[in-house]
């Protein structure tokens, strides 16, 4: 049956989500074993997907796939390369999950196969262990999916890399052969520097509440590759006005006055 779509802007509304589950003494392996309960909030955390194991084969989770888990019974994610939406349901040491909506942006094969997987193991009731920063979680088959918890990342000194690009209510993935190679740092002096994907970029930010007003930018001057230029001049135009910034745990949303914008995922984050 074909999911709900939902689209990447709207998902990344939804990323303030924080864990539901709580911890509490338990019957997990290893120090620091903890049962996840609904009494003891863990909160200001995000579950970044390490791997999962369907019929006895591991496969590693793509950089990008983690989860959210909500207060309010929500849970919302990505796959590594497309946001997914749902319910969940905590009880005693168990998460029942039953997801309903998804983008449907193309990915490549290897994440194609990861997001397959991860859609036929993360549902149902889940069998769920805390243990030194790790989430286990559990099939009735003996599927599992392994987690680990993830700080938030700053605004400033955090390397932004972006992977999407928004028009609207509409959001799409990089063109083949642009992954990867747009990224910007703003400093704490109110300097960003970059790649937009083929010329290195300098200007200034001056940040505001959840506005960033951007400076004169100063660029290189190389011609590339069709696809890495579409990435570039996505974002000279979003640097041209004023952008609301909206940053939940490691994704941040820039989006111009008229819906236009792109959404970037630390890559590297800034140490205290």
């Amino acid at each position: 049956m074909q999911k709900p779509r939902i689209t990447a802007a709207a998902a990344l509304a939804s990323l303030a989500v924080l864990a539901a589950c709580g911890t509490e003494t338990g019957t997990g392996t290893g120090a620091g074993s903890r049962t996840v309960t609904s009494d003891a909030p863990v909160t200001n955390i995000r579950w970044s997907f390490d791997s999962l194991t369907v019929d006895g084969k591991k496969t590693p989770a793509p950089a990008g796939a983690f989860v959210e888990f909500a207060e309010n019974g929500r849970v919302s994610g990505n796959s590594g390369c497309n946001h997914f939406g749902g319910a969940v349901a905590v009880n005693e040491d168990a998460l029942t999950v039953s997801l309903g909506e998804t983008t449907e942006m193309a990915c490549d094969a290897k994440r194609d196969r990861f997001e397959s997987l991860l859609h036929k193991t993360f549902d149902g009731r889940l069998k769920a262990v805390v243990a030194d920063g790790t989430l286990t979680l559990t099939r009735p088959d003996g599927d599992t999916l392994v987690l680990g918890s993830e700080p938030p990342a700053p605004l400033k000194g955090t390397k932004w890399t972006v992977d999407t690009l928004v028009s609207g209510e509409t959001a799409s993935s990089l063109p083949a052969g642009a992954e990867g190679r747009a990224y910007f740092v703003l400093g704490a002096d109110g300097r960003i520097t970059g790649k937009l994907g083929c010329n290195g970029f300098s200007t200034t930010a001056a940040v505001s509440g959840t506005t960033i007003t951007f400076g004169r930018v100063i660029t290189t001057k190389m011609v590339c590759a069709a696809p890495q230029m579409t990435v570039e001049k996505a974002l000279l135009k979003l640097f041209e006005s004023p952008a609301t910034y909206e940053l939940r745990f490691r994704q941040l949303a820039l989006t111009a006055p008229d819906g236009s914008g792109v959404a970037a995922s630390a890559t590297r984050v800034a140490k205290d």
